[in-house]
């Protein structure tokens, strides 16, 4: 009898852990009224749990918080109860609380958690310490998803989202689609990688993080310049020709497939070179007719003469350019200054334009400055001469690129203003920065 009401309850979990989660938002979905950027905040929170659950699997495999008594495939978590996992923490709170504030989402979820989770002790094995683990995951996998979720439910933080999406396009290519080969095509793994003489695996990692620079670079630029995101869903609501866009139309794959390919080669892998293959594969076709058909009916002839010009998988070497000049302010007066206007006007600079910062009103300046002249914002210092790097050529704007992502311009700046290269008045006395 014991043995019968074990293999019940046993069955119970088994199924009741996939379905009713599933039901549960079937449900919602069905009771709830359907809100603009609902799908792509459910897709976007999916894909946050579905990538971070397996590196908190992988995290408990060495911690010992629980375990599962049926090893499945992926990272020894059973596929019904991570799917489960994920539909539950992913999919149920963006659908069914919109509205919730996220401490209280948070607290109901977790709530649900910790009740079901001793439920399932005949599919799960739970360590004196699993209240640890639960919080981990709580903090790592839940919390970031609801924040991903709301923020693109309501539009606004764009940056931190950005960032946020960014994180997950690297979780998701470098980790989750590995672990997902790693189960269907068992060998290797991790393997290659780790064992790997050091100077050989530094500097693959290396020159990766230079293949990556374009496509984080293009992210920045539809934040930015296009006030969105690379989601479909939530894209720019101006048409993005400036920086790394430029030189190459599709500069993200670009990036993206050159950096699964050196992964698949640092692996070892052929699997992941397939699938790097068949990403770009995709990305030449339908995801490029279906993006060539939006803009085309959002931005109708500018886009076309910019695609006319500009392709998506070979980037030219001079910068596009067919929109207003933008202005680059630096001081006669500032020795430094001259210099680098000097070098700047040797390289021939393709729409910018250099004009005297002392034509503004004194005060109003404080180091060279970058004017776009389209609207969008100006900047100062390091990221007004990365920008300035951006009309020269296509080897000068990845440098440029480079100098402009989060921490390194501000590391930059910081020495240069150590160096005596720092703000400076524009007057009587006193000159603006070359920084």
């Amino acid at each position: 009898m014991n043995l019968l009401n074990s293999l019940t309850a046993g069955v119970l979990v088994y199924f009741g852990a996939l379905y009713l989660p599933m039901a549960a938002v079937v449900v919602a979905w069905t009771l709830h009224k359907r809100r603009p950027r609902q799908f792509v905040a459910c897709l976007l929170s999916l894909l946050w749990v579905m990538t971070s659950l397996v590196a908190l699997q992988r995290l408990n495999q060495r911690a010992g918080w629980w375990t599962f008594y049926d090893s499945g495939r992926l990272s020894g978590m059973p596929l019904n109860l991570y799917a489960g996992w994920v539909l539950l923490w992913g999919a149920l709170p963006p659908i069914a609380f919109p509205r919730l504030a996220i401490c209280w989402c948070w607290t109901v979820m977790i709530t649900i958690d910790l009740v079901l989770m001793p439920l399932c002790n005949s599919a799960i094995n739970l360590g004196p310490l699993w209240i640890v683990g639960e919080l981990v995951g709580a903090s790592f996998v839940l919390l970031p998803a609801l924040y991903l979720a709301r923020w693109t439910l309501e539009g606004s933080h764009l940056r931190l989202r950005a960032a946020m999406q960014i994180m997950l396009a690297g979780i998701f290519f470098l980790f989750f689609v590995p672990e997902v080969v790693f189960a269907l095509r068992p060998g290797r793994g991790w393997e290659p990688l780790l064992r790997m003489a050091g100077w050989r695996r530094q500097l693959g990692l290396q020159i990766l993080l230079l293949m990556a620079i374009p496509g984080l670079s293009a992210v920045m630029e539809f934040t930015e310049r296009g006030l969105g995101t690379p989601i479909p869903h939530d894209p720019p609501k101006k048409l993005v020709t400036s920086g790394i866009y430029r030189y190459s139309a599709n500069p993200m794959q670009l990036s993206c497939g050159f950096v699964m390919l050196l992964w698949a080669a640092l692996l070892s892998n052929r699997w992941l070179a397939l699938g790097a293959a068949v990403s770009v594969a995709y990305s030449a076709g339908i995801a490029e007719w279906d993006e060539r058909q939006d803009l085309a009916r959002r931005f109708g002839d500018s886009w076309r003469n910019y695609r006319a010009a500009v392709h998506s998988w070979w980037p030219r070497w001079r910068p596009y350019h067919n929109g207003p000049i933008a202005r680059l302010y630096l001081a006669q007066t500032c020795g430094p200054c001259s210099e680098l206007r000097t070098w700047l006007e040797s390289k021939k600079l393709h729409g910018a334009a250099i004009i005297d910062a002392e034509t503004l009103p004194r005060g109003s300046i404080r180091r060279m400055r970058y004017d776009p002249n389209d609207g969008s914002p100006c900047v100062d210092g390091v990221r007004a001469f990365g920008r300035a790097l951006e009309h020269l050529h296509l080897g000068w704007a990845l440098c440029g690129a480079t100098l402009r992502l989060p921490g390194v311009w501000q590391s930059v700046q910081l020495m240069m203003d150590a160096s005596g290269l720092g703000p400076r008045l524009v007057g009587e006395g006193s000159r603006p920065g070359a920084g």
